[in-house]
């Protein structure tokens, strides 16, 4: 029996409060061999929660497999373990009510130890794992998991992208009974969604929008976030028709990426180039307020107002529709990996889901991530494409969201 182990865990938050999981590992003190792990999504929450929720449940996997064991927690939030240290009061609610449950949990004796999160890889791991779909529950090394907890290939991504319905159960049905809103024998058309890298824009929360305004290239960041999400997006292979990319500097330079990694030539679609930001191209967010305080009112509270010298989000969304319907023509029934931008994706998802245009106000898309949408013929409607959202907002496993709060 184990008489030492090591409980290492970590959470994350995409938004801050956003979507958020938590990843937990059991050791063996003595020879670091994993004796289980656990990774969950739990919903909207904090970073701080989520980071709790992974305490509790690595305090959970030290009691029912290593029971008896001295058990030391080893994360990354100082927070945490100096407030489970009682060095720290705990001010916040939901942390007072996870910190009890922790400590009911914890066995007599558990210590609390903080490490550099580069020491937290593992745990960290596991709850992008989690974020990302890829991971769900328990596993315990030596054991056969049951097939909804195992871990998948590198493959998982395609699996979804290719039959979500073998990964989430069946597919919605609409009133005819039809899978994915589409009949028997019509394949639908997906887009497989990707933001462009960061620029230096990004990184300063910089408006930067289409070819009306600076048009900044991808930073050694950007570059490597390309590379990581073209890796993830390679065993894709043989099933895309095509890669399309914005006309933008930095969707070209992600695109080439990833076509690259696909064997694919880019080809350029204006519609999906992003919003052009006029006067404010260039400004953070602060800026405008200062300088045009009552022209960033009327954009915050009308689609159809633009910023001076700008596009309004009504104006955006009828030429992202529009190069939709081009994509959709010219590769029906086919995959299709799209490089575009914060505004145009999330028009695209606001579109998909029949959600009205203000809720890409409530989205949050980070650099390199991935987005998939289906669209099937719908014949009741004359032939025009109904929708279905597959994925949203995911990166590479091992990837951390890099989220704009504050953008819109």
């Amino acid at each position: 029996m184990t008489s030492r182990v090591v409980v290492e865990a970590d959470g994350g938050s995409r938004g801050n409060p956003g979507p958020a999981a938590y990843g937990a590992v059991l050791k063996d003190a003595a020879s670091d061999e994993v004796i289980a792990e656990d990774a969950r999504t739990i919903g909207v929450a904090s970073n701080n929660v989520a980071e709790y929720s992974g305490l509790v449940a690595g305090l959970r996997l030290a009691v029912e497999h290593a029971p008896g064991a001295e058990v030391e927690v080893r994360m990354d939030s100082k927070l945490v373990v100096e407030q489970m240290s009682g060095r720290w009061r705990i001010k916040h609610p939901d942390m007072q009510v996870l910190a009890a449950e922790a400590g009911e949990v914890a066995p007599d004796g558990t210590t609390y130890t903080w490490i550099p999160r580069a020491r937290n890889a593992h745990a960290d791991r596991l709850a992008n794992e989690a974020l990302d779909g890829v991971r769900e529950g328990v596993t315990v090394a030596g054991a056969e998991p049951a097939p909804e907890e195992e871990v998948p290939d590198e493959d998982s991504l395609i699996e979804e992208i290719e039959s979500p319905g073998a990964a989430r159960g069946d597919q919605p049905r609409d009133q005819a009974g039809h899978r994915g809103w589409s009949g028997p024998s019509a394949p639908p058309t997906t887009l497989v969604l990707v933001r462009h890298g960061v620029t230096r824009h990004t990184a300063a929360k910089r408006f930067s929008g289409g070819l009306g305004g600076d048009d900044p290239a991808l930073s050694e960041e950007g570059l490597a976030q390309a590379r990581d999400t073209a890796d993830w997006l390679t065993g894709l292979g043989e099933r895309v028709d095509a890669v399309v990319s914005s006309p933008v500097r930095r969707t070209r330079e992600t695109a080439e990426v990833v076509a690259a990694r696909l064997e694919r030539t880019v080809e350029i679609e204006p519609g999906f180039a992003e919003m052009e930001f006029g006067e404010w191209d260039g400004l953070t967010f602060a800026e405008v307020a200062e300088r045009d305080r009552a022209g960033l009112d009327a954009w915050l509270g009308s689609m159809d107002t633009p910023p001076p010298g700008g596009e309004s989000f009504g104006t955006v969304r009828e030429r992202v529709l529009a190069g939709l319907d081009r994509v959709l023509a010219e590769h029906t029934g086919r995959t299709v990996v799209v490089v575009s931008h914060v505004t145009p994706i999330k028009t695209l998802v606001a579109h998909a889901l029949g959600a009205p245009l203000e809720a890409v106000y409530r989205m949050e898309l980070s650099p390199a991530s991935v987005t998939v949408l289906s669209f099937y013929a719908d014949p009741a409607a004359d032939g025009a494409a109904r929708g279905s959202m597959r994925l949203y907002n995911a990166l590479p496993p091992g990837e951390r969201a890099t989220v704009e709060p504050g953008r819109w």
